[in-house]
């Protein structure tokens, strides 16, 4: 790792994605942070055209930075969706500065927009890991689970008010089948009661006879 004058406003340290660049002090909207630089390459030489690093930085159709160099500690600057900084290209000097868009806090992360070609080469295959993107997808987890969550006690509601349902059924049948016992006892009781009183009028008639 490089090392950095402590004048500076920033130092290299662990990030979400390895290594990032940090702001140490205050840095101020419009400030120029850093320079990011390292062996120009004429892409019109066909072995400079054949360098392939995630640290290029093409100033014009011609002319290119190759910041894989370790001095260049402006290479530890990380993407951001949504950036703090931004690059401030000169194509005719050729030179590329980092520039902060935004007021930056110590502690804070700096990032910029490596721009859609980079993007889609390098970013976009493995998920891009920059706080605005994250912030996203926890968004989306914490969604996702208040849905399940939402689904679980829909269900649950669901399976109450069917059990409420049975039991109301079975209590019903309950008394149903209940008061059918007692007509069917109060109905054997009475029919007897005619059978005695045959008897005994069978039995006044043969008296009488």
């Amino acid at each position: 790792m490089p090392a950095i004058a402590s004048d500076k406003p920033y130092r290299v340290g662990r990030s979400r994605t390895g290594l990032g660049l940090f702001a140490t002090k205050p840095i101020k909207k419009g400030t120029r942070i850093i320079r990011y630089f390292g062996p120009l390459l004429d892409c019109d030489k066909e072995e400079d055209d054949a360098v392939e690093n995630k640290y290029l930085f093409q100033l014009t159709n011609r002319w290119t930075i190759d910041g894989s160099v370790r001095q260049n500690v402006a290479r530890y600057i990380n993407h951001g969706c949504k950036p703090n900084a931004e690059s401030d290209v000169k194509p005719r000097k050729r030179k590329v500065f980092i520039r902060a868009i935004k007021n930056i806090e110590p502690g804070e992360e700096i990032n910029y927009d490596y721009g859609t070609d980079y993007f889609k080469a390098y970013l976009k295959p493995i998920g891009c890991k920059c706080d605005a993107c994250e912030k996203k997808r926890k968004k989306k987890r914490a969604e996702a689970k208040a849905e399940r969550q939402r689904e679980r006690e829909k269900a649950e509601r669901k399976a109450r008010r069917l059990a409420e349902k049975l039991a109301k059924a079975k209590d019903k049948l309950k008394k149903l089948n209940g008061h059918g016992k007692a007509d069917g006892k109060r109905l054997n009781g009475h029919a007897g009661g005619k059978s005695a009183n045959g008897s005994r009028a069978n039995g006044h008639d043969r008296a009488a006879v």
